[in-house]
């Protein structure tokens, strides 16, 4: 079995106006709900907007904080989904239905 993080990618600025995220968000948790009763699942979350994000650089030897990402972006992540799945295909099997569940591009990448 494999690790894959299947990384939902959002456009930047607000959903538009006619989405309908309470039916969406039903979905995602169904998806969830049958990782986890298969024995899929290891680890989800949604996250806060790039605006709230803090980015730690190494600079003149010196950590700095700054506020926000770290580069700016049409697109940002949201959110992920850790699967332990058997191969790489299964993995892009799930990450094809979150795609359909968000209506979101869905990114999937192994665990080294």
């Amino acid at each position: 079995m494999a690790k894959f993080a299947l990384t939902i990618v959002e456009p930047a600025g607000p959903p538009p106006a006619d989405l309908d995220l309470d039916s969406i968000m039903r979905d995602v948790d169904a998806l969830d709900q049958e990782l986890r009763t298969a024995g899929l699942w290891v680890f989800a979350g949604g996250l806060e907007p790039p605006t709230r994000a803090k980015t730690v650089r190494h600079e003149d030897d010196a950590l700095v904080v700054l506020d926000g990402p770290y580069v700016e972006t049409a697109e940002h992540v949201g959110g992920f989904t850790v699967v332990e799945v058997h191969d790489e295909a299964e993995a892009v099997a799930w990450a094809r239905r979150f795609a359909q569940a968000t209506r979101l591009p869905v990114e999937v990448r192994a665990f080294r």
